[in-house]
């Protein structure tokens, strides 16, 4: 006999919704290139991303007729895999009241070969900020035909007479061995000489390599000054970096404790769908503030949108559970189907699933198809 939504919602009360993880699951792997053009593949999901786990301890039960959730943040996808996805914009400029350039007005102005004719006498007569803005040139094709290995060359030079954006982009070059010799030590001291420069893309990184060289939490440690710095600049990453580290690290103080989920709103409203996503967990299980279950649930619903898997799987069980909205089961059926065809398996949600009639589920996989197609939008 079919299972009604009823009874089912009922049983699924009885399960903590989110994921509980440890602060281990906030250790980066390898150095991602933060705000930069690179582009690869969607990031694989988790195996157990969306499993609904016990065993961690509990919050006391919220609100009458609301589930125990477990207080702790989600780990997200970590920020080696950050580096499968779309990055969002870089930061705005900030304003410069410094002597005018006219090889880089020209450049901003879009006068390209201007620009080049301008900058190129200084780069040989050995301006830093000239061979940088050649070497960009070169590297992008404007103005001139696209030539990697001299922009390598005039990058170098940029970075030997200390311009942070130079060093920044040559330690990359050797990072990655590109129109260069790979040389990881040589990578290390001009990405560590950018960051203490004060370049924001350098100082996400030489983050997330102190994170690799120093296991544990040493290494978390030694970069959070640095994920510090890059957040105050903007970068999305820096800030959910440094939201979930202020959370999770001990001997953090209480200032900057109570500042966690302010870094994880603003790295969410840059466009970040992870952090969206945590957003949305932190609301929900009140972490570092007040429980808000109608703001989690729009944050959610913002990263399901955007096509966030884990997201799709956590607003199914909101709209199931009535979460910050009203029960739907059909919505419900309609992320959970979206986030089992992206490999994301849930025994709870399926259970729900094969509880619901035959004409709910058949509006589920047509909604969940239109949205595939593009159809619904946010």
């Amino acid at each position: 006999m079919r299972r009604t939504h009823r009874s089912l919602r009922s049983n699924l009360l009885k399960h903590h919704l989110f994921l509980a993880v440890s602060a281990a699951g906030l250790i980066f792997c390898s150095p991602a290139f933060a705000q930069t053009s690179e582009r690869a593949v969607t990031r694989p999901v988790e195996n157990n991303a969306g499993t609904l786990q016990k065993g961690s301890p509990p919050e006391k039960a919220g609100e009458e007729g609301k589930p125990p959730v477990e207080a702790y943040p989600s780990s997200g996808i970590s920020l080696l895999q950050r580096m499968g996805t779309t990055l969002p914009p870089l930061p705005p400029e900030k304003p410069y009241t410094g002597p005018v350039d006219e090889a880089y007005g020209a450049f901003q102005r879009g006068l390209y070969q201007l620009a080049l004719e301008k900058a190129l006498p200084r780069a040989e007569a050995g301006d830093a900020a000239a061979q940088t803005l050649v070497a960009e040139m070169m590297t992008r094709g404007m103005g001139i035909p696209r030539d990697s290995k001299n922009a390598a060359f005039w990058y170098q030079q940029a970075a030997e007479r200390g311009d942070p954006s130079a060093m920044f982009q040559y330690a990359l070059l050797l990072m990655r061995g590109k129109d260069v010799a790979r040389d990881k030590a040589k990578a290390d001291d001009f990405m560590r000489r950018a960051a203490e420069a004060g370049n924001a893309s350098a100082q996400f990184n030489w983050a997330q390599l102190l994170v690799a060289d120093n296991p544990g939490e040493k290494g978390l440690q030694l970069a959070l000054p640095f994920y510090e710095k890059s957040a105050g600049q903007g970068v999305a990453d820096s800030q959910y970096a440094v939201a979930q580290l202020y959370q999770s690290l001990p001997d953090v103080p209480p200032e900057k404790k109570a500042k966690a989920r302010e870094w994880l709103e603003r790295a969410a409203k840059a466009g970040f769908d992870t952090a969206q996503l945590d957003m949305g967990i932190w609301l929900v299980n009140g972490v570092g503030g007040e429980r808000d279950y109608d703001k989690g649930f729009e944050w959610l619903r913002i990263a399901a949108l955007r096509g966030n898997v884990v997201a799709q799987n956590k607003l199914a069980h909101m709209y199931v559970n009535a979460l910050g909205t009203r029960p739907n089961p059909v919505e419900a059926a309609k992320w959970y189907v979206l986030s089992r065809r992206a490999g994301l398996s849930d025994p709870v949600l399926e259970d729900f699933y094969l509880g619901i009639n035959d004409e709910q589920q058949k509006q589920a996989i047509d909604a969940a198809n239109r949205f595939r197609r593009g159809a619904q939008k946010p």
